[in-house]
């Protein structure tokens, strides 16, 4: 089919209103194919990947390892029966218990970051028996009724309100105000160690070390929403370990499926895991940790320290900021910012058309990219983390002419 074929199903079936704005980013091809940091059209147009699926492929598009997994594994049983157990999902949680950091040890695996995030907050609730969340503006949780209730952008919470009630949110990283708000009442403060959506925001040093002091104060537990800076992405297998904080709960996503199987997880300390022991359905999901995903997980794992991709991570990133810094520099009043840890970078633009025109040059330019969904002013470039130093130093290139030429023709309109 032709791109206007598909174009005409999504309008009349899927959602009008995603095609128009396909179309004005320059988004006007099939997708066909992945391998590594390359997307390919239908037609044959060959994408740089600076995307990464909004931080799912980590390991890159289709890595042989991951998807020879999953395979094998769709081929014996892809989904479980839910009445006996599953070698793989044991095996998984197992291997979560053993990576992440500090003394968490007990699983729930679900499709999806936000579907952890509700179960990470249920777990918060059920441990503690209080009501109050604190969460952070400009935070970013998923877009499920809890996980929305939680995150910091009124466009995508007001048409729904009310949503969960007794959440305070507080600015991110500041370490008194969010200590000011935890209480006696708080069950839980959930932090991104990075806000990814909020226009990848990174906080000052020493504020999840804060945030976990001021829950051990109050007795609430500390949830880590690691969705998009686990697996690698920051230069560290989960972000926290910059800073030596171990949280009561961590969610997991993205990249967790290795970019071949959808894959959601939360996992907790032993003496929050009070939420099963009278009752082993109290939370459950029909598809949640199937044996196919669990494969690609684990698969996953192995890419991910066999292939040291975390170092990789920490070895490419800053000298690619650095990179786009000098492009910064060239263009004064347009580029304000360029921040980021590891391979996960923001790009701050003085206003958003401008950024959506950039946008726009970069496909043109046969670069993937997209603005942060909480600050659309922010390019995100969240390449796989295996991307080579040299395909960076040339999407570099191509990101300048797109900047270039936004700049051009936004000269042009105000002539």
């Amino acid at each position: 089919m032709t791109f206007e074929e598909v174009a005409a199903l999504y309008t009349e079936h899927v959602n009008p209103s995603l095609v128009t704005l396909m179309r004005f980013m320059g988004f006007e091809e099939l997708e066909g194919e992945g391998d590594g940091h390359i997307v390919r059209s239908e037609a044959g147009t060959e994408y740089i990947d600076l995307l990464g699926g909004f931080g799912v492929f980590s390991m890159g598009h289709t890595h042989q390892r991951i998807v020879d997994a999953a395979c094998e594994q769709l081929r014996k049983a892809p989904l479980s029966s839910r009445l006996l157990l599953s070698e793989l999902t044991g095996r998984l949680g197992a291997e979560l218990a053993r990576i992440t950091p500090g003394d968490l040890e007990y699983c729930f695996f679900c499709n999806s970051g936000a579907e952890a995030v509700e179960g990470a907050l249920k777990v918060a609730r059920f441990a503690t028996r209080r009501p109050k969340i604190v969460s952070t503006e400009g935070a970013f949780h998923g877009k499920t009724l809890g996980a929305l209730s939680v995150s910091g952008r009124d466009i995508y919470k007001e048409p729904f309100q009310p949503l969960l009630p007794g959440v305070e949110l507080v600015p991110f990283g500041d370490a008194d105000a969010l200590a000011a708000a935890v209480d006696h009442t708080t069950a839980a403060v959930i932090l991104e160690p990075i806000q990814g959506e909020a226009g990848v925001i990174v906080p000052p040093d020493g504020y999840l070390a804060a945030a976990r002091q001021a829950c051990d104060d109050s007795g609430a537990l500390l949830i880590l929403d690691e969705i998009q800076t686990g697996m690698g992405r920051t230069g560290r297998a989960f972000a926290c370990e910059h800073e030596g904080v171990v949280p009561d709960v961590m969610t997991l996503g993205k990249a967790l499926g290795g970019g071949v199987m959808p894959l959601g997880a939360f996992i907790a300390r032993p003496e929050h895991w009070t939420l099963f022991e009278e009752n082993p359905l109290i939370h459950s999901s029909t598809f949640g940790g199937s044996p196919a995903a669990c494969a690609a997980g684990l698969a996953a794992i192995e890419v991910m320290e066999e292939e040291e991709l975390a170092r990789q991570a920490a070895e490419k990133g800053e000298p690619f900021r650095e990179r786009l810094r000098e492009i910064a520099s060239k263009f004064p009043g347009t580029i304000e910012d360029v921040r980021g840890r590891g391979l996960m970078t923001g790009m701050s633009f003085s206003d958003k058309d401008i950024g959506g025109l950039v946008i726009a040059g970069l496909a043109q330019r046969q670069v993937l990219a997209a603005y942060t969904l909480n600050n659309p002013s922010v390019l995100r470039l969240q390449p796989p983390l295996s991307i080579g130093a040299d395909v960076l130093e040339d999407v570099a290139g191509r990101l300048e002419e797109a900047v270039a030429q936004t700049v051009e023709l936004v000269s042009d309109l105000d002539m």
